[in-house]
C-alpha cells in the first residue's frame, strides 16, 4: 500500500476521551482535543459526547479540503474480535451498537484501549525494534497486551488484557488472614488516590497530586507511591516469566510519570523475573506517550486495510 490517508482515533477512557485527525502511515497528529469522559452519567452520555467529538473531527478535516477514511475507537472494556464491548467496567457500553452508531459518520473500527496503544507503539514508538513485546497501561486501570509481529494478540475472545482487575488470594502465614488484594485497586491512579486519602491528613484528588507529594518527602505520598509501583512490578514480572517477550514497554498517564513509581516499579519487576537469562530485558516507557492510544486507534484503520491486502 502506497496511498496515505487520514483517519479519527478516540482514545475512550475512564477520565477523559482524546481524539484527533491522524494522517497515515506517518501517524503523525494533525490536531487533537480532549474531552472529560464523566462515565458516571451512564453509557448514553458518554456515547452522545463521543459521537459528536468525532463528528467535529470528521468536519474539521472535510473543512481543510480533506477526507477521513475512517474511526477508531479504543475503548477501557473488553472487546471481542469482532468489535463488540462484552464489559461495562467502567463505561457503560456493553451490549451498545457502538460501531454501527459511529459507522454512520465513517466507517468504523472499535478496539479494546490498550491494543490499540500497543499497535501505536509498535507502528511508530518503542516497540518499532521487537518482535515480541509485552505493553502495559496504568491508569484509571491497569492493562496489557502482547505484540507479535507488529499484532496486538487479543486471545480467542478478545480478553487477553486482564492484568490487574481479579483477586490475587493470599494467606498470611503470620496471622492467618486471607488476603484478596485486586492489583488495580492497589496501584492504579485512583488506587494511589484513594490508600493516600485514607492514611493522610491531606487530601489529594488526583494521582498526580500523590506523585508530586513524593518530591516534598510526604511520608504517606513515598509509601503509597513505593508499594504501588513494587506491587504492579510483582504482576508484571510474572507477566513476563509467563510470555517471555523481548522488552515491556509502559504507557499511561501512571505509567509515564517517572520517579518513585517508575523506579520501583522496575527494580520490582526485575525482582519478580525467574530466569536470569531474562532479568536484563528493557523495560521502556512508551515513546508516544500519553498519544499512545489516540494514534493506534487510528491505526487500526490502515491495520485492516493492510490485513485485507495482504500485507
Amino acid at each position: 500500500m502506497s496511498d496515505s490517508f487520514l483517519a479519527v482515533g478516540l482514545d475512550v477512557g475512564g477520565t477523559k476521551i482524546a481524539g484527533g485527525i491522524v494522517a497515515l502511515p506517518s501517524g503523525e497528529i494533525l490536531s487533537k482535543d480532549v474531552i472529560m469522559t464523566l462515565p458516571q452519567r451512564g453509557g448514553d452520555a458518554v456515547l452522545s459526547d463521543a459521537l459528536a467529538f468525532a463528528r467535529r473531527l470528521v468536519e474539521a478535516a472535510v473543512g481543510k479540503g480533506t477526507s477521513v477514511r475512517g474511526i477508531g475507537i479504543g475503548v477501557a472494556e473488553l472487546i471481542d474480535p469482532n468489535g463488540n464491548i462484552t464489559s461495562g467496567q467502567t463505561i457503560a457500553w456493553r451490549g451498545v451498537p457502538v460501531r454501527e452508531r459511529f459507522s454512520e459518520i465513517a466507517p468504523t473500527i472499535v478496539e479494546s484501549d490498550v491494543r490499540a496503544a500497543a499497535l501505536g507503539e509498535a507502528m511508530f514508538g518503542a516497540g518499532r525494534p521487537f518482535q515480541i513485546f509485552a505493553y502495559i497501561t496504568v491508569g484509571t486501570g491497569i492493562s496489557y497486551a502482547l505484540v507479535q509481529d507488529g499484532r496486538p494478540y487479543p486471545g480467542a475472545r478478545g480478553n487477553a488484557i486482564v492484568l490487574s482487575s481479579g483477586p490475587l488470594s493470599a494467606t498470611c502465614t503470620e496471622c492467618g488472614a486471607e488476603l484478596h488484594q485486586v492489583l488495580e485497586e492497589f496501584a492504579s491512579g485512583p488506587g494511589l488516590v484513594a490508600r493516600y486519602n485514607q492514611h493522610s491528613s491531606q487530601k489529594a484528588a488526583r494521582a498526580q497530586e500523590v506523585t508530586e507529594a513524593v518530591s516534598r518527602n510526604d511520608p504517606v505520598a513515598i509509601r503509597v507511591v513505593q508499594s504501588a509501583g513494587e506491587a504492579l512490578g510483582n504482576s508484571v514480572g510474572f507477566l513476563i516469566n509467563l510470555l517471555d517477550p523481548e522488552a515491556v514497554i509502559v504507557g499511561g498517564g501512571l505509567g509515564l510519570t517517572g520517579g518513585l513509581y517508575w523506579s520501583s516499579f522496575v527494580a520490582s519487576t526485575r525482582k519478580h523475573i525467574w530466569s536470569d537469562a531474562t532479568r536484563d530485558l528493557p523495560i521502556l516507557p512508551a515513546r508516544l506517550g500519553t498519544d499512545a492510544g489516540l494514534i493506534g486507534a487510528a491505526a487500526t484503520v490502515w491495520s485492516v486495510k493492510a490485513s485485507r491486502v495482504g500485507l
